[in-house]
């Protein structure tokens, strides 16, 4: 008889493995094993495990899924806590943020994509998107930097080829430097998707199309992505429904609110999930429902901005996929899903009583919800066989778990704040015993300072000193502003 074949990692000792299969099944004293990047195996105490050729302890742990980021800007952790932008609205916030975001370029993006991934990872985040809307003229290859990034971390990554066509002279808000022609946009985005787009079972890299907003592109454009997506049978992404005054621009400018325009340039599908959607009414939840369209809920990112609160239950119960979003580093600044699920847990109480939202739905929001949004259902966002072999160790113990007995999903929720044991991705450690495998991190964080102080120089100016090292020299970023 043939001796079972090793499994390449075997997660064992589990206090919980929480599957959030089709089933929802959760195995105390569980174990995970995965071979060749998918889960080929799962079971309980009961159930004797492969050999592996390495096993990782899980022993007091809860082990989950890896959770899905399904809308990000990773780029804006360069302006993190920005002081001027602090107190406006989201127009404000924007107009005061695009002229520094013109600085950017492919070293800016690729040190901002390292940073802001790994930060992602320590917060048991294992397949993220990515927005990148702002392509400044001679800025280079925004997208392929951070999928450099990704690839050197080992992160799963969703970039999405973000797009500006309308400036301030169109009507719009970003500037001149950062916005392109439709051709060009178009053009660009074809070529991404030949280049990187890997439509495969268990793919790392996936490429979306994203123009930014309504009030950001023409319909034109919306209409000629939608057609572009369709033909190289990639996903769609924007911001929809995120704050009063884009319904108040919308109406203003097409004579429609924001998701009846949405519809009239051809979004309206399962192929498109949008990010925010704080102000749909009843009608609206039940049309996007019914199209299949996800949303990406951005608890803390929509609080700091004051659009309001999303109505993530109504929209569930009207079939809406809905995952997580950590958004913008200069608006939510902080990046990590586990807070994002707890958020999302409150808020959802808040708004609908004490029973309307619990540690369960957040799990399943931050997980299988992502996967329907990226339309990867089966595949990430839970432990099954033939599934992705993305998980997460999470400690429960120490001062922040003492007496939390009863049950590890709310444990894990509800006390904290906690971060990642480790993370593993298709198998292999990018976080281990609470730090990023990769041993660039510290370098990496220098030369994100100084690059950070290069796109603020304006802040600068006023008298503050951001650069790390006071003998300066001009960054990259410098240079292209």
């Amino acid at each position: 008889m043939n001796a079972p074949v090793p499994a390449d990692l075997l997660v064992v000792g589990a206090e919980l493995v929480a599957t959030v299969d089709a089933d929802r099944r959760e195995i105390r004293g569980g174990w995970v094993a995965v071979t060749n990047g998918l889960v080929s195996g799962l079971g309980g105490p009961g159930d004797p495990p492969p050999p592996a050729v390495r096993t990782l302890r899980a022993d007091g742990a809860l082990v989950t899924p890896g959770l899905v980021n399904t809308h990000h800007h990773i780029y804006q952790n360069l302006t993190r806590a920005y002081a001027p932008a602090l107190g406006g609205t989201l127009f404000t916030w924007l107009s005061t943020l695009y002229p520094l975001w013109s600085r950017l370029d492919e070293e800016a993006v690729h040190v901002s994509a390292y940073v802001g991934l790994t930060e992602l990872a320590l917060g048991g985040c294992t397949t993220t998107t990515d927005h990148l809307y702002v392509h400044p003229r001679g800025g280079g290859d925004l997208i392929s930097a951070e999928i450099a990034a990704a690839t050197a971390l080992g992160l799963r990554f969703h970039p999405t080829r973000g797009s500006m066509s309308l400036s301030v002279k169109d009507g719009g808000l970003p500037p001149d430097s950062v916005v392109q022609d439709d051709d060009e946009i178009l053009a660009e985005s074809a070529r991404l998707v030949a280049r990187h787009h890997d439509p495969s079972w268990g793919a790392m890299v996936r490429v979306a199309l994203a123009p930014c907003s309504p009030f950001s592109v023409s319909p034109a454009l919306m209409r000629a992505t939608a057609e572009l997506a369709e033909k190289l049978d990639v996903r769609l992404h924007t911001h929809l429904a995120e704050d009063p005054e884009e319904d108040e621009y919308c109406l203003a400018v097409f004579g429609r609110r924001p998701i009846d325009q949405f519809a009239e340039v051809g979004w309206a599908g399962d192929r498109a999930w949008v990010a925010h959607c704080i102000c749909p009414n009843p009608a609206e939840v039940a049309r996007l429902g019914a199209w299949g369209t996800g949303v990406a809920h951005c608890p803390s990112s929509n609080m700091i901005l004051g659009g309001g609160l999303a109505p993530v239950a109504e929209l569930r119960a009207a079939g809406v996929p809905v995952g997580l979003g950590c958004d913008g580093s200069s608006s939510a600044d902080s990046a990590s899903l586990w807070l994002e699920a707890r958020t999302a847990m409150l808020l959802g109480r808040l708004r609908h009583g004490a029973a309307a939202m619990s540690a369960r739905d957040a799990l399943e929001i931050a997980t299988r919800g992502g996967a329907g949004c990226l339309g990867r259902t089966g595949e990430i966002g839970e432990l099954s066989v033939g599934a992705v072999g993305d998980l997460v160790v999470w400690p429960l113990d120490g001062v922040a778990y003492a007496g939390a007995l009863s049950d590890p999903i709310d444990a894990w929720l509800r006390c904290g704040p906690t971060a990642a044991r480790h993370t593993v991705v298709a198998g292999r450690l990018v976080v281990e015993d609470g730090r990023p495998v990769h041993p660039d991190l510290p370098a990496m964080l220098d030369r994100h300072r100084t690059l950070a102080a290069g796109i603020q120089r304006a802040f600068d100016d006023a008298g503050i000193n951001l650069a790390a090292h006071p003998e300066g020299g001009k960054s990259s970023a410098e240079a292209s502003g």
